[in-house]
């Protein structure tokens, strides 16, 4: 797709091209990403209890963290394999960026840990 503002890359917008960019990438992270596929699979478990017992809130709750934790997750691996390829030797300002998008990680996760555990807690309580 051509960026308008730099004035790059190929003309047109390719809608199908963008969802295939997208599905590659994710089948990338859930292949290659340890983070991201037991995520993705215990959220996948909560899901369908929360379909099959027509929670339908819940289910929405659990669908938005967890595609929240997974985009947390896929941006933090970009992140450090930007921060790679740019600087393979240790360095203090890598380090920090790094730490930075590990937390952000952190927040999300904490986020959807909690959304699980609670939804878990409630169907196995009743």
């Amino acid at each position: 797709m051509r960026h308008k503002f730099l004035g790059i890359g190929e003309p047109g917008y390719h809608p199908l091209r963008k969802i295939a960019t997208v599905a590659s990438g994710l089948r990338y992270a859930v292949i290659y990403d340890w983070s991201v596929k037991y995520k993705l699979i215990l959220s996948a478990a909560v899901l369908a209890g929360a379909f099959a017992l027509r929670a339908w809130v819940d289910f929405l709750l659990i669908l938005v963290v967890t595609a929240f934790v997974v985009f947390a997750e896929i941006m933090n691996s970009a992140i450090e394999a930007l921060c790679d390829f740019v600087e393979e030797r240790h360095n203090e300002k890598i380090k920090v960026i790094k730490d930075m998008a590990a937390a952000g990680v952190g927040i999300a996760i904490f986020a959807w840990l909690a959304v699980i555990l609670v939804e878990l807690g409630r169907h196995f309580a009743g």
